[in-house]
């Protein structure tokens, strides 16, 4: 770190930022980029403070749709700064204070070396006399992601993803200027104008709607800046515009005008947001960065055997048993995943509700079914089939979840359940949820969980929640439903880890109705995460292709289910759906004819011959981002030995289709179809352009292929 010219500069051989600071002790990020960039005269623009404060009477100075401009975080005056080492990580701290109210505010920058990444957060103390009464925190403001120049505006585009059930990560990409116009004029020269694109999450599905995550590349330099915000509710938003010529991104958690979140600061109290990281490329577009949030993403993840090995996953729910399993049904399942090479077999939904149940409303104290699991061992003899097959058995939980007609809606106490104006939230017609803060409510799942894995031997758990109970709980006196959201959030997250402390080797799975809570705080402690519930293959392709830009290849499950009726073509396409990614099979499969359970059996085989590399390998689109019609499909997984490419056909497209090799001009490529071996691609290369030109007969198919690069003396 330097000081120099009141300037701070500060960061790594791949990244670093540089603080201005103003005569009267403001600070104001004016650069966040390579270092070779750092340096020189102060940047124009960038007009932003570091830290955005609302609180009640402590407004914004220009009215909108924006939460910056703020009254506070305008009087926020540095304080202090140092920089320091934690391990791999240069963190810089950086105090601000506010003389008005005596708030004080700690914003924390981190980035591990030799990776362009910052992830940030603010704690905010109450050194004054008096409450605050907070309505939002910025835990991130970059004020200068076009270093003020005016021509970039024209050419940058906003990202973001939609994200609904059976149709996750929909990236979207409009032009800066639709959002933010500009409108000067003879007479009016404001800063700005009164709207921005805000995109913002509710509820308690984090990813609902919209992926906590976001965007802003330069479609002419390919010069791009991701960012994503590290939280498991709903209640985030972020944000992007213009000010003085200058684009900007600021990220919240949750927040007053979208949440109707307030939080009051006691003098003496503190009050963290929640974390977010951004990752700025200066070439190479959307890619690079996705390539550079993956790589950081493993960083800062709780570390996990399962992330190493991989293990196929059967599962007997999508497009199988479907809600209703049994001895009976699952017995010849076991053996026919087995054959296939499946290594974890997962029971899910209905395990614990008898027959003439409804295994919806009955959910809270998962007992086994003896309907279900006749005979004298019950569940038992199922559990140890799935053993004696050499597989590690798993079943489905929804632990936040409690039904009417569970006797756990009765036995634990009313503030173990999410409350608002003293009654219970209920949803989906006859559900509770269970607010972790409460100790009954941690001690009911903590029985459960140490009762599964502990005295049962299940090795894996799939976590999944299917009901969103709105703006959240107001179980404390005096708080607002979205705090008590926030704080259960923030419970969740510490009751997880202490499952995990306790039981190490247990595999968990993130589910919510598939992908309605892909965020990195639940994917930084879980190892894998449900991707969707789509359950027609074709549709699966652009998800399976798109789940690389939210969650790293080793944590995205996919669904594989071929059926009985499927062509070949259909078997071998669905199968590619998970190559990529983590193979949860499904499916009737013990009723595929020869052909086509050898075709299952061959994408196992080829998916055990490739994974060691996935944990190392980073993404790429070479057709681009995919869009939800898109004919034609490619996902790239750029690995430490090779590069991998899953190309998809859908109905409607033409059989060929160029994409440019991931490679530089005039190396050779070894180009290898690997599934399925009996493809009938044809592949070809001009010898003059990095491009592959392949063509796919029939439609739907898929292939998966391996890229080496050699020298021109390979064989």
């Amino acid at each position: 770190m330097t000081v120099s010219a009141n300037i701070i500069r500060w960061g790594h051989q791949a990244l670093s930022l540089e603080i201005a600071l103003g005569a009267d002790g403001t600070a104001r990020l004016v650069h966040l980029g390579p270092p070779d960039q750092c340096g020189g005269a102060p940047r124009p623009g960038a007009p932003l403070p570091l830290v955005e404060v609302t609180a009640a009477g402590h407004g914004r100075h220009w009215s909108g749709r924006h939460l910056i401009d703020t009254m506070i975080g305008e009087r926020l005056r540095h304080r202090s700064h140092r920089a320091t080492r934690d391990g791999d990580w240069h963190v810089l701290t950086v105090e601000l204070h506010d003389p008005v109210t005596g708030l004080a505010a700690e914003l924390v920058h981190r980035s591990p070396a030799g990776l362009p990444v910052l992830r940030t957060q603010v704690t905010l103390r109450n050194e004054g006399p008096a409450a605050l009464h907070l309505e939002s925190v910025s835990s991130l403001v970059a004020g200068c992601l076009t270093d003020g120049d005016p021509g970039a505006l024209e050419s940058a585009d906003l990202l973001w993803a939609d994200n609904d059930w059976l149709a996750e990560c929909r990236w979207q990409r409009t032009p800066l200027r639709a959002a933010s116009p500009a409108t000067g004029s003879r007479y009016h020269a404001p800063r700005a104008g009164r709207t921005t694109q805000v995109v913002a999450g509710q509820g308690v599905w984090s990813s609902c709607g919209r992926l906590p995550m976001g965007g802003l590349t330069d479609r002419r330099s390919g010069r791009t800046a991701l960012w994503q915000i590290e939280h498991n509710g709903g209640g985030w938003r972020w944000e992007s515009g213009v000010r003085d010529d200058t684009a900007y991104a600021a990220l919240f958690g949750p927040t007053d005008t979208d949440h109707g979140w307030r939080r009051v600061l006691e003098p003496g109290e503190r009050f963290e947001t929640v974390p977010v990281a951004l990752a700025p490329s200066q070439d190479g577009g959307p890619d690079a960065a996705f390539a550079a949030l993956t790589r950081y993403r493993r960083l800062t993840r709780r570390q996990h055997g399962d992330h190493r090995s991989l293990p196929v996953i059967f599962n007997d729910y999508m497009n199988c048993l479907m809600g209703e399993p049994s001895t009976d049904k699952l017995l010849p399942l076991i053996d026919a995943a087995a054959e296939a090479g499946a290594e974890y077999f997962v029971i899910d939904a209905g395990w614990y509700a008898d027959q003439d149940e409804n295994w919806w409303t009955t959910v809270g104290a998962w007992e086994p079914s003896a309907s279900r699991f006749p005979g004298p061992r019950g569940i038992h003899e199922v559990l140890d089939r799935i053993r004696e097959r050499g597989m590690v058995p798993g079943l489905w939980l929804e632990p936040e979840a409690v039904g009417a007609t569970s006797p756990v809606a009765g036995s634990l106490p009313d503030g173990a359940f999410f409350r608002r104006d003293g009654q219970r939230v209920t949803e989906a017609g006859e559900r509770y949820h269970l607010d972790l803060r409460h100790p009954a409510a941690r001690a009911h799942l903590d029985e459960v969980v140490d009762r599964l894995v502990g005295e049962w031997g299940v090795g894996y758990l799939k976590l999944d929640h299917n009901t969103d109970p709105g703006s959240g709980t107001s179980g404390h006196p005096g708080e607002r439903p979205a705090d008590g959201l926030l704080g259960h959030n923030r419970a969740q997250l510490d009751w997880l880890d202490g499952v995990l402390d306790r039981h190490p080797e247990l595999v968990i799975e993130n589910c919510a109705s598939g992908g309605m809570r892909m965020d990195h705080a639940l994917l930084s402690r879980l190892q894998l995460q449900s991707t969707s519930d789509q359950q027609d293959l074709l549709r699966y392709a652009p998800i399976a292709a798109s789940a690389p830009t939210a969650v790293t290849p080793e944590q995205g499950a996919v669904w594989a289910y071929p059926q009985p009726e499927d062509s070949l073509d259909e078997v071998a396409f669905t199968m590619a759906n998970a190559l990529l990614g983590r193979i949860h099979l499904s499916g009737r499969i013990t009723e595929l004819g020869p052909e086509a359970r050898a075709l299952v059996h061959e994408a196992v085989a080829v998916y055990k011959s490739i994974r060691a590399e996935l944990p190392q390998a980073v993404p790429s689109w070479p057709l681009g981002l995919p869009a939800w019609d898109d004919p034609w499909i490619a996902l790239t997984l750029h690995a430490p030995t090779a590069t991998y490419l899953t190309v998809w056909r859908r109905p409607g497209a033409a059989p060929t289709v160029t994409l440019l090799l991931p490679n530089p001009l005039g190396a050779d490529v070894r180009i290898d179809p690997l599934y399925p071996a009996a493809t009938d691609a044809v592949i070809s290369r001009h010898p003059d352009r990095a491009e592959l030109e392949l063509t796919l007969p029939t439609a739907p198919s898929a292939v998966l292929l391996r890229l080496t690069i050699t020298d021109s003396q390979g064989d």
